[in-house]
């Protein structure tokens, strides 16, 4: 088993989720400030399921003798508008889905870190899908009946 592959993997994985998360969260208290509750408790829960996914990057870092680093996050800026954001975070997490793939092929002489990374990529993979459904019904709906229904 190559540790140092697994702790860079996992390092990379913690320093990205952690700033997505934290944009999650954001912009989930944005929308709740605009009233569109389910929207914002949809951004707010997925900044606590991420975190989870934190803690798991972190525990396993540590198990494999790692030192886990607190780096620097690039910011962003708000997304004002939801639909707008919706398909930003589509975006990013059609190219995240992607990097997870390739990662998992590094990870395969270290079972536990690749059972690891294996379940963060099926939630996001889930999270993909939600994302692609709402980009779809927005456009089959409409943005103002999407957004009634995020109230």
């Amino acid at each position: 088993m190559n540790a140092k592959n697994s702790i860079e993997a996992l390092q990379f994985f913690t320093t990205g989720l952690t700033n997505g998360a934290f944009a999650h969260l954001v912009q989930g208290k944005h929308f709740e400030a605009m009233g569109f509750k389910k929207l914002g408790e949809k951004y707010t829960g997925h900044y606590d399921e991420e975190m989870g996914w934190v803690k798991k990057f972190i525990e396993r870092i540590n198990d494999l003798g790692g030192e886990v680093k607190i780096e620097d996050q690039k910011g962003r800026e708000l997304v004002k508008d939801p639909v707008d954001y919706i398909k930003a975070d589509l975006a990013i997490q059609e190219k995240g889905v992607e990097l997870l793939y390739g990662c998992m092929e590094g990870l395969k002489d270290d079972p536990t870190t690749y059972d690891i990374m294996k379940g963060y990529l099926a939630d996001e993979e889930e999270d993909l899908y939600w994302s692609q459904e709402q980009v779809a019904m927005v456009d089959l709906i409409g943005r103002e009946n999407w957004l009634l229904r995020q109230l």
